[in-house]
């Protein structure tokens, strides 16, 4: 009989799941046990209730209305960005962009940042566990440029080569653009070391948090990192909406990325004149209610402690590890040192999607697939894995059952 770990009596799971209704349903007739949370996690009733009132009470478009539902509107809307400053320590309001998400803020960042300033011959330097998010606009940007991309290489842990990376830092780099944690292995990357090296050789540092941003505490000042992307709907809020942080001597260089309606101070046929920080990039009608719920989402995380969620996950792919190593010809990928809550797996001969499909019919939500990160598929050779990601309100009993439900999978392929 499997023994969990003893619950942490600060840390009330069964109550934080009555916050979740989503969680309350079954599928196919099973309790579900949704696993699946690095692609999107489920959101509170606080989330939700929040998305309700303000299209029900306060909702109208923001800046410039002079009425009494605008001027709400934009007081939500810009508290919500307040939140967010504080929830990554910037430095100013000012430095935070409302974008549709992490690639939206990739995009903004290769396009305005990297396009006007990288020319042939120059170097972007990525790692080889990068979620295509973070590959292709680079590609892109390469292309228009003539640029290089250049790839720190991974062990067959899933570690960074921390050696190669400082043998690939040149004075031809330009830009580094690295994964906080890996969506498809759950490396934890040591940013700050990279950080500071990439600094020592005057090179600016993007960093994808779309994965890390659940799970941790983030200090970008403390980080000194140079750009900060992720998404809202990983973080317990809505999709379509998503953060840029930059720095703002940085983001006062940078051209707008689109143009249109509040990105101006002054338009004429022979001139336009660009708004200040943040809005010269925020072009058109924002996602208002999806911003304002992100914070709602910020307020949810901050009062359950982000050094709570993170031990709480700990725990949690601990004993899910101890477990899954124990299932013959169960293979894990991802076994860094500093790891996230993310479980990847292949069983011998059974295919991904097979286990997935076995997997629902049994009321088990995840992943199966190459997760948008082909390359480190191909490092490994294999075509994809199955993924099992926790969230603040997963157990150790929806371990049990996802054990339980892999030995389903092995029992029917005989």
């Amino acid at each position: 009989m499997n023994t969990a770990p003893a619950a942490v009596p600060a840390f009330d799971v069964a109550r934080i799941r009555t916050d979740f209704p989503i969680l309350g349903q079954q599928v196919h007739g099973k309790p579900l046990v949704y696993l699946d949370n690095a692609a999107t996690a489920q959101k509170p009733k606080a989330v939700l209730d929040c998305i309700a009132h303000v299209y029900g009470e306060d909702y109208a478009n923001v800046h410039r209305g002079v009425h009494t539902l605008s001027q709400r509107a934009t007081e939500l809307f810009e508290g919500a960005r307040e939140k967010v400053q504080r929830h990554l320590n910037a430095r100013h309001s000012h430095e935070i962009v409302f974008t549709r998400g992490t690639t939206e803020a990739i995009n903004l960042v290769a396009q305005s940042y990297g396009r006007p300033r990288f020319k042939a011959g120059d170097e972007i330097l990525i790692t080889a566990m990068e979620h295509h998010s973070n590959i292709v606009p680079w590609q892109m940007l390469c292309e228009q440029t003539g640029a290089v991309l250049k790839v720190v290489p991974i062990d067959r842990t899933g570690t960074l080569e921390l050696d190669r990376f400082e043998a690939l830092l040149s004075n031809r780099t330009r830009l580094l653009a690295v994964a906080h944690m890996s969506n498809a292995l759950g490396t934890i990357n040591p940013v700050e070391t990279l950080i500071e090296q990439a600094h020592r050789r005057g090179v600016p540092v993007l960093v994808d948090g779309a994965q890390a941003i659940p799970h941790m505490a983030v200090d970008v000042q403390a980080l000194d990192c140079d750009f900060y992307a992720f998404s809202g709907h990983k973080l317990y809020g809505p999709a379509g909406i998503g953060i840029l942080y930059g720095k703002e001597e940085l983001l006062n260089k940078m051209p707008p990325y689109q143009g249109g309606g509040d990105m101006i101070r002054r338009v004429t046929f022979e001139k336009t004149e660009y708004n200040t920080l943040p809005y010269k990039f925020e072009a058109g009608t924002p996602s208002i209610v999806d911003a304002i719920a992100l914070g709602a989402a910020i307020d949810y995380v901050n009062g359950i402690g982000m050094e709570t969620i993170a031990g709480h996950e700990q725990r949690l792919l601990a004993y899910a590890t101890e477990q899954a190593l124990r299932i013959p010809g169960l293979e894990l990928f991802g076994q860094a040192a500093e790891k996230g809550a993310i479980l990847s797996f292949t069983l011998h001969r059974i295919h991904p999607h097979d286990i997935g499909t076995i997997l629902d019919h049994l009321g088990i939500a995840i992943r199966a697939g190459h997760h948008c990160a082909m390359p480190v598929m191909d490092f490994f050779g294999i075509p994809a894995t199955a993924r099992a990601s926790f969230g603040l309100y997963n157990t150790f009993e929806e371990v049990d059952a996802l054990i339980a439900g892999i030995h389903k999978v092995i029992e029917v392929f005989g």
